[in-house]
């Protein structure tokens, strides 16, 4: 079976890929999916959680500044839309729609950035920052992450290039309320490439954290310490 959906990338997003589950016939001599960790129940709403905008939430966004040297903050390009097909993945059956639609999570209220670093081989990093009541962040995220576990290898198609991806489950780190984490290794034309992506979530703001695995632990504590400053 084939699902198509768009993403808003010329390659696959960390954003896209969280809408992208994967399918797999052989659960024992596949990679394990993603991890989530959950430290509070989040389907209260807690206090004084009202969404915050997302003018608040771009201000609460990394900075070169924060970063270091060697980083330069990647321009934001015109929108391009690509057709990806997902080869055998029922779990977006299930999912529907709403978590299939492009290259950002299904909050209306959000904000995103990225960078490259010149001292790691050009390695890039990327932010992301969503707000909504803790338990849509908690029910939206989890999820898309919880169809993702059902099966860690897939295929997708996008402009006509076949990419094999797979997920490993990573231990996220005990920060917020509720934690995700994983790496993803992309092949292509007999290159392989990895990312790793990590989320958390504290209060009424969500973190996602994606890049080169190094630079996401080197930067995913100030990303959360900026973007949940009181």
């Amino acid at each position: 079976m084939r699902v198509r959906v768009t993403t808003t990338a010329a390659g696959i997003t960390a954003a896209a890929l969280l809408a992208l589950p994967a399918c797999s016939s052989d659960a024992e001599t596949a990679a394990a999916t993603s991890s989530t960790t959950r430290s509070t129940s989040p389907a209260v709403p807690e206090p004084g959680s009202t969404p915050l905008s997302s003018a608040a939430l771009t201000e609460r966004l990394l900075a070169a500044g924060d970063l270091g040297s060697g980083y330069t903050r990647k321009l934001e390009r015109a929108e391009h839309n690509d057709d990806v097909t997902v080869l055998g993945c029922p779990a977006l059956d299930d999912l529907g729609g709403d978590a299939a639609t492009g290259g950002s999570l299904d909050f209306p209220r959000q904000a995103k950035t990225a960078f490259t670093y010149a001292g790691s081989g050009d390695s890039e990093i990327s932010e992301e920052l969503y707000s909504d009541t803790p338990g849509k962040l908690s029910d939206g995220m989890g999820r898309i992450f919880d169809a993702m576990t059902g099966c860690p290898t897939y295929q997708v198609l996008v402009g006509g290039s076949a990419i094999d991806i797979t997920t490993q489950k990573t231990t996220p780190p005990h920060l917020g309320d509720e934690q995700w984490s994983q790496l993803l290794t992309f092949s292509a034309g007999g290159h392989d490439s990895v990312m790793k992506q990590t989320a958390i979530r504290d209060g009424n703001v969500l973190v996602i954290v994606s890049g080169s695995p190094a630079l996401v632990d080197r930067h995913l504590d100030k990303a959360l310490a900026k973007a949940t400053a009181r």
